[in-house]
């Protein structure tokens, strides 16, 4: 019986600790929008670069009750707005969340996100394999994204 136990303990503590491990991803120049209280959304855009094979698969912050990756594509001469269920990262390749493009949506905002503040936002990632992994970042809230001294 403690045989049993032991061994179930085991196969619990390692798929804890698979699930609890953090993504083997890279993270650059990470920005939000700020919000206004009232506005319901707003974008958050990271550089990704991961180092094996992985799936972006969803986002969680604290300040949102949704949130989601989504993507800004051209149909004809209409811009429109979708969520993108999953997004592929090959390693060693970057994968830019920018706006018009791929980005994490935050929506039903729980309060006033205010430039100069910093934000908890999770990514959500899947291996070949199946298991997952998140990235916890603390993202900085800026009018103009990112470290690029040449945005204006």
């Amino acid at each position: 019986m403690t045989r049993k136990l032991l061994a179930a303990a085991a196969l619990l503590a390692a798929a804890v600790s698979a699930f609890a491990q953090p993504a083997p991803v890279k993270a650059e120049g990470a920005w939000m929008r700020p919000a206004v209280q009232g506005q319901g959304a707003t974008g958050a855009y990271v550089v990704l670069t991961a180092s094996e094979p992985l799936t972006l698969v969803g986002a969680s912050s604290p300040i949102a009750e949704i949130a989601e990756i989504h993507e800004m594509k051209m149909e004809g001469d209409v811009m429109r707005m979708r969520a993108a269920p999953e997004v592929k990262l090959e390693p060693g390749r970057k994968v830019e969340l920018k706006p018009g493009g791929l980005h994490v949506m935050l929506m039903a905002l729980k309060m006033q996100v205010k430039a100069g503040t910093q934000v908890p936002l999770t990514l959500q990632f899947r291996n070949a394999k199946g298991q997952t992994s998140k990235l916890e970042l603390q993202v900085p809230v800026q009018v103009q994204g990112g470290n690029n001294p040449h945005k204006h």
